[in-house]
């Protein structure tokens, strides 16, 4: 039997290129970067200094659609594919990495793991509210069970028809602001992490604690604060998904968050770029633009082509996962490349404007603050090297 032809592109065939937006998605691109621009942007000082997440932004993300964007209409939510929601997140951090962190973690995380894994029940009973007025929150590291998320302490006692719930949670994200909280506790530790099972956890829960707002280098408006339980009583038709496979929901609801941050990340990078460049073609030296200096501008081409390499690589790992493809190794990737491009980015966007790039009076040193974040959180930039590098083994040896 001979070997098949390949299909030939014709000179009429169109391929799309990744970046090519559909309409639906430039209509929320650009909704959101005026909104962004409008309301947020006057506002991100001020919420840096005093380390809050004001109401009214908190509002306008729900009055807007942001806070459900990948929802079945079903359930009161948008109906967008999940690069919309990636969008979303991208265009929010090119002007508050930390209102995009918001809408992130309750998108990719929170809502993605109910979408998923809820029951029917759960859904109803939760989604319309995450989509009106109930910020999400995923509650998974620990003090001692970070980058080794499985060691977690967090037991989950069973009880008639309750689970009783007792640890504490560690850099929780949008914590303080939350009505919900996914909890990841081990309802049997003679299993190990086979016993890790994941609940819902209401705000108003007798023995829930929302401890102190972190005080944190950056993304300062975004609530990072400890979660404690007490002798938390959960009803057993709280569990998400099957009893002892929360881990299973912790990992494949991570990878899909991982392309979330990388989105963040891109927005940063992007965001500081743009201001940089700005005043660089504003700011005379030596009777010429600072930007027509040869040495400038091959420094700006290089940050260009960096941060399109980090678009890249989020746009295909969220339109792999949308197809149903395999994307875990291409989700690392864009989640390592674009925290290391966004630190880089901010890095150079100080140097290019100097003295004033490292004062508060600009807004380019709150974005290098913002930027080291997209090293650590969701998986560290070596978790995410560990990733790609089994990846590749597996790949080799089959």
């Amino acid at each position: 039997m001979g070997l098949s032809q390949p299909k030939v592109m014709m000179a009429n065939d169109k391929p799309t290129p990744l970046t090519m937006l559909s309409d639906e998605e430039m209509a929320m691109k650009e909704v959101v970067s005026k909104l962004s621009r409008e309301k947020f942007a006057p506002l991100v000082k001020e919420m840096d200094a005093k380390s809050e997440m004001f109401p009214e932004v908190i509002s306008a993300l729900f009055e807007n659609g942001l806070m459900n964007i990948s929802v079945d209409p079903k359930y009161d939510g948008v109906g967008a594919n999940f690069f919309t929601t990636l969008l979303a997140v991208e265009e929010l951090a090119k002007v508050d990495p930390a209102i995009s962190a918001m809408v992130d973690v309750h998108n990719t995380l929170f809502i993605e793991t109910l979408c998923v894994y809820g029951t029917e029940e759960q859904k109803m009973k939760y989604l319309p509210r995450a989509a009106q007025d109930l910020v999400g929150s995923f509650c998974l590291s620990e003090p001692n069970a970070g980058s080794d998320a499985f060691s977690l302490k967090t037991s989950a006692k069973k009880d008639g028809g309750y689970f009783i719930l007792n640890g504490s949670k560690a850099w929780i994200t949008n914590a303080e602001n939350a009505g919900a909280y996914i909890v990841f506790a081990n309802a049997d530790f003679t299993k190990g992490y086979k016993g890790i099972t994941a609940f819902l956890v209401d705000r108003g829960t007798p023995g829930l604690t929302i401890a102190k707002h972190e005080d944190k280098l950056g993304i300062r408006a975004s609530s990072t604060c400890p979660v404690i339980m007490e002798d938390v009583r959960v009803p057993e038709s709280n569990i998400v998904g099957e009893y002892g496979k929360g881990y299973k929901i912790a990992i494949e609801t991570l990878n899909e968050g991982r392309i979330g941050i990388g989105a963040q990340m891109l927005g940063l990078a992007q965001g500081v770029f743009d201001h940089a460049v700005r005043y660089t073609l504003e700011r005379t030296q030596f009777k010429q633009k600072i930007y027509d200096f040869q040495g400038m501008q091959h420094q700006i081409a290089d940050v260009a082509t960096r941060i399109e390499t980090a678009r890249l690589l989020v746009y295909n790992a969220a339109r792999l996962r949308e197809a149903g493809m395999p994307y875990v190794k291409e989700a690392a990737m864009a989640k390592y490349h674009s925290g290391e491009v966004a630190c880089y980015a901010a890095n150079k966007a100080i140097e290019w404007m100097g003295g004033v790039g490292f004062t508060r009076d600009y807004p380019v040193e709150k974005y290098l603050r913002d930027s080291k974040i997209g090293q650590i959180y969701e998986g560290t930039s070596n978790i995410q090297l560990n990733t790609i590098a089994k990846i590749i083994k597996s790949e080799f040896n089959t």
